[in-house]
């Protein structure tokens, strides 16, 4: 993910053996790339509102 002035832009997501990557942009300002297993689900969100960051979230089932 790259960060810019008006919003976050995916420059890749390549997910590891039998993982599957999705990606979401519903606004400029917000990026969410999931990474998908059979038990395990990684959600990384990048924005730059209010200021730039990144969170994850991870979940096994």
């Amino acid at each position: 993910m790259r960060y810019g002035k008006v919003g976050v832009c995916l420059i890749s997501a390549i997910p590891s053996r039998g993982f599957k990557a999705t990606t979401s942009q519903t606004a400029d300002d917000t990026l969410t790339v999931t990474f998908t297993s059979a038990d395990h689900r990684s959600v990384i969100t990048a924005t730059i509102e209010p200021t730039a960051k990144a969170t994850v979230r991870e979940s096994s089932f």
